[in-house]
């Protein structure tokens, strides 16, 4: 399981010839929830000309739904759309709020316009991969530790924590085909003079070469 999602609310703004466009993203892991945080902008701004929007569910991005909220048929909730399935994110709704400023953008200049609130959006809540993974810990004595640190280095797998006590425990985050390389290459690097725990398998966000847990 693999899949592209944003990590975290995003909310950013820009002005096009006087009117102001608010783009917001929220992962949304449900269609419901998805409707829920359309509503909740709207309510936000129930004074603003348009808020459009669309959103994405679905680990194979089955459910998509958009709308133009009154703009000209096209130029908004398609253009948000089209964002999100050019960026391969799902599990992700999107509303561009527009508040008109007196001048007229024309079908051109609207697509324009809402497809950049949703590209503000998205990078601000940060595109991520979402994939399974597992903590493992590898625990040495002290003379070992230079030998992994230097493997972890040349591997760029990200070492997240290290305790010292009577061992040396090192905790690394990492997809499932990566764990079984790790416990490969650090019993060859320490020959077998470790000890190795892999938790459940449990759900991470992915950037480069590391994982973080969920929030």
């Amino acid at each position: 399981m693999a899949y592209i999602t944003i990590r975290q609310y995003g909310e950013d703004e820009f002005i096009e010839k006087k009117s102001q466009f608010i783009g917001y993203a929220k992962r949304c892991e449900s269609e419901e929830e998805a409707k829920a945080f359309v509503t909740e902008i709207k309510n936000k701004h129930k004074q603003a000309t348009h808020n459009c929007w669309a959103y994405v569910v679905g680990k194979n991005m089955g459910i998509q739904r958009y709308s133009d909220d009154g703009e000209p048929q096209g130029t908004a909730g398609i253009p948000i759309l089209e964002v999100m399935k050019k960026s391969n994110v799902t599990d992700c709704a999107i509303v561009v709020t527009r508040y008109f400023g007196g001048i007229m953008l024309g079908a051109g200049g609207l697509t324009r316009a809402y497809t950049k609130g949703a590209s503000i959006s998205l990078k601000a809540g940060g595109v991520v991969e979402k994939v399974e993974g597992v903590n493992i810990s590898l625990e040495m004595d002290y003379d070992m530790i230079g030998k992994i640190q230097y493997m972890c280095g040349q591997n760029n797998w990200h070492i997240e924590d290290t305790e010292y006590t009577d061992k040396v425990v090192v905790h690394i985050l990492a997809e499932l085909d990566t764990a079984n390389e790790i416990e490969k290459s650090s019993i060859e690097a320490t020959n077998g003079k470790i000890v190795i725990n892999k938790s459940g398998i449990d759900i991470y966000f992915k950037e480069d070469n590391r994982l973080y847990k969920m929030i």
